[in-house]
């Protein structure tokens, strides 16, 4: 009896330590929620199925294997999707550049293109050390042909690249159609219309108190082609991406924008924040900047350009706005357009501080011409007119531009002082920083690569701080003083009740002689 209990001891004994250890093997992993028994029983499967030669050899690559196919299973179950990136997106949008309808003619490219040989302009750039790169300027240069055709344009050219701090600006410069001034004047007479109908109902309504201020008066807008709207501008974020039209400029916003700094977003529909109010939003103040930075730095050499023939009065005050290509041009030696800018001329109007190109007399309204008879003597004593503003006059030389902030206007080099006879005369604009012009023969151009902002004088530099104070001199009368040991203070202690003591001996004495002279 007592070997058959201790025969089902051991095997209690036994079955306890096994269910033990089967539930040591089926605890999963805290790393790959897997256990050690499933993992055997696979590896057994796969042994007993592929029956391998030297199973002994291969046992730790097939336990492997068992683990990776577990794995890429997991894994392919969450693979997410790959996602396209902005620049295949990009890349996408750029492939219409490239490509060319079936049915264009070979016998266009012939005929003369609107558009100049940017391939040439970035060359001379990179000599000068202002480019795009190679890259970048061909895909421009299939944007401006793609827009030319897409909007007619009888002429474009690459204006240059605004930098954002989101994406940026490339900017081109095309002539107005024929046409265009009266679409430009027939969206600026609707909101006109609009205020009068609101005019006209709140008059019939109730009558409210009028106010007696008398608001300035705007200045009027200049058409499109004259002035700062002589060209009309679009922009894009990238070669590919469509083309936008942006608004003429009015002078209320060429005042303002003089008067702010702003970085561009590179969004056109975001508004400015600004003191004093900008009238517009980036679109606007795009455009303003553009305005200005064309007037102070559109520059040609000299005798490239000649004055127009088409106004024939040299008694008319208003400063011509047009000018013509003069084909008895020769060209100029870049060492002299170096050395002095008495050879480079501006070839756009400058902007007067109405922000207009060509003033306007606010004080007289049209329609005011005649009076009657009873109004004539008030009109007569009314102050005299404004004295009219006038500007530089068109294709003035660089050397009479004033100098700001005690630094020249403009620094001009060579390209290359190795090989002079095959360098360009290049030219930067320290008042606008970007802008450069490059000349060589009879071939010129202009381009701006910035911020948009001008030049403001050098940042705020904190002042230095003083000299340290010097040391306190030595001398008997700053000289510290021991302290005194106690006989000293217990001396002076007695010296100076000694002293009150005969002090107030004197005063009892006054006081008793006082008496007596009062009993006398």
């Amino acid at each position: 009896m007592d070997a058959s209990n201790e025969t089902q001891d051991r095997r209690q004994q036994r079955m306890q330590s096994a269910a033990s250890f089967k539930a040591f093997l089926l605890k999963n992993s805290t790393e790959s929620n897997l256990n050690l028994y499933d993992h055997l029983t696979q590896l057994l499967m796969k042994v007993m199925t592929e029956h391998p030669h030297n199973a002994v050899d291969v046992i730790e690559d097939m336990s492997r294997d068992v683990k990776r196919g577990l794995f890429h299973d997991m894994q392919s179950t969450l693979r997410d999707l790959p996602q396209t990136t902005a620049a295949e997106l990009l890349a996408e949008q750029q492939c219409s550049l490239f490509s060319r309808p079936e049915d264009a003619a070979q016998e266009e490219e012939l005929v003369e293109t609107p558009l100049p040989n940017v391939s040439e302009i970035g060359f001379n750039l990179e000599q000068a050390g202002v480019s795009l790169g190679r890259e970048e300027m061909q895909r421009i240069f299939l944007a401006l042909k793609q827009l030319v055709e897409s909007q007619a344009l009888p002429r474009c050219r690459l204006w240059g690249k605004i930098l954002g701090t989101q994406s940026n600006y490339i900017v081109a410069e095309a002539e107005c159609r024929e046409g265009e001034e009266d679409e430009e004047q027939s969206a600026d007479e609707a909101p006109e219309d609009e205020d009068r109908e609101a005019e006209t109902q709140e008059s019939e309504m109730d009558p409210l108190p009028e106010s007696t201020y008398k608001p300035p008066p705007v200045v009027p807008k200049e058409i499109i082609g004259t002035g700062v709207n002589k060209f009309v501008y679009y922009v894009c974020n990238e070669p590919g991406l469509p083309w936008v039209k942006l608004p003429s400029v009015s002078p209320a916003q060429i005042v303002v924008a003089r008067q702010i700094r702003k970085f561009f977003t590179g969004r056109l529909d975001t508004p400015i924040v600004s003191y004093p109010p900008f009238p517009g939003n980036e679109a606007n103040y795009l455009r303003a900047q553009i305005a200005r930075i064309s007037a102070g730095t559109q520059v040609s050499p000299q005798g490239f350009y000649q004055a127009g023939e088409e106004e024939g009065d040299e008694e008319d005050e208003t400063p011509r706005d047009s000018y013509e290509v003069n084909p008895d041009f020769e060209g100029i030696p870049v060492t002299e357009m170096v050395e002095s800018l008495s050879f480079w001329v501006h070839h756009v109007q400058h902007i007067l501080q109405q922000g207009r190109c060509t003033w306007v007399n606010l004080t007289v309204k049209p329609g005011e011409e005649s009076y009657e008879e009873g109004e004539s003597d008030e009109k007569e004593e009314e102050p005299d007119e404004p004295e009219p503003e006038v500007g530089p006059p068109l294709l003035t030389p660089l050397s009479q531009d004033a100098e700001m902030f005690n630094s020249p206007p403009w620094s001009s080099k060579l390209s290359s002082a190795l090989t002079s006879q095959h360098a360009v005369a290049v030219l930067r604009s320290n008042l606008w920083p970007g802008a450069y012009a490059y000349a060589t023969g009879k071939k010129f151009e202009n381009i701006y690569i910035g911020w948009g902002v001008k030049y403001a004088g050098e940042g705020y530099i904190p002042s230095v701080p003083p000299l340290p104070q010097k040391e306190y001199p030595s001398g008997a009368d700053i000289t510290e003083t021991l302290d005194p040991t106690l006989e000293e203070e217990q001396m002076l202690q007695e010296a100076l009740e000694e002293q009150q003591a005969a002090q107030e001996e004197m005063e009892e004495e006054e006081e008793e002689e006082e008496e007596e002279e009062d009993d006398d």
